[in-house]
């Protein structure tokens, strides 16, 4: 795991020496080097499951986050972003075949619920349009997600979420509002996949369930930035 977050930080400061040796240009003068924005976003998975013993699919709920980011420009177009956000997720199976312990043949199966701290780091590449008043933008990075607070609800007697690294994809712009504010707007598709343990002891005498679940939510954020 560390060595999979190092090689994308020497990935990044290795670009961001690229491009500050190609781009003759740009100076410390010329440009705020970080911004930090506070955003409201929309927390969409897109949600797949393969689940063994009972089958069926899974299903995760929408929710809207307070989230925080920051980035650090290397040159005017060339920047590294770091977001913070949590987000509450409830979860079930659906149609789920339960009629081995006495149950329907299809049903949902309550998993109860999970917050998830995904840390997303990108390097993004900013175009300046009329006069550095629009500014779009485009990224890619990596993102560990971490599960916690896991309350399995009251149907199971415990639900284990693997932690798990994957890509991220961005792309967004920012409003120039006056000299150091600015309005954004930014989606950024996140590419998450756990392998889940569903321990129904309580139901069967061992009854463990196994399911790789892709996640891969879509964030959907508006907010205001600062820069300095």
């Amino acid at each position: 795991m560390k060595k999979i977050l190092f090689a994308a930080m020497a990935a990044s400061l290795f670009c961001a020496t690229t491009a500050t040796a190609q781009d003759n240009n740009n100076d410390s003068a010329d440009f705020d080097r970080w911004m930090v924005r506070v955003r409201g976003v929309g927390v969409l998975p897109n949600e797949s499951g393969d689940i063994g013993v009972i089958g069926g699919d899974v299903d995760i709920s929408s929710t809207f986050i307070p989230e925080l980011d920051f980035t650090y420009f290397f040159t005017k177009n060339i920047a590294a972003e770091v977001i913070l956000g949590t987000s509450k997720h409830d979860v079930k199976t659906t149609g789920s075949d339960i009629s081995a312990i006495g149950g329907p043949t299809s049903t949902d199966v309550d998993l109860g619920s999970v917050r998830l701290l995904p840390p997303t780091l990108t390097v993004q590449y900013h175009f300046y349009t009329f006069d550095g008043m629009f500014k779009p933008y485009v990224g890619a990075g990596i993102n560990y997600t971490i599960f916690y607070d896991v309350k399995p609800g009251n149907t199971v007697h415990d639900v284990d979420y693997d932690n798990s690294v994957g890509f991220a994809l961005q792309l967004g712009f920012d409003i120039k509002i006056s000299d150091k504010f600015y309005i954004n707007a930014d989606a950024k598709q996140l590419f998450l996949n756990t392998d889940v343990k569903v321990d129904g002891s309580n139901l069967a005498t061992g009854l463990s369930i196994p399911a790789d679940v892709d996640i891969n939510p879509l964030l959907l954020g508006v907010g205001i930035g600062y820069t300095f």
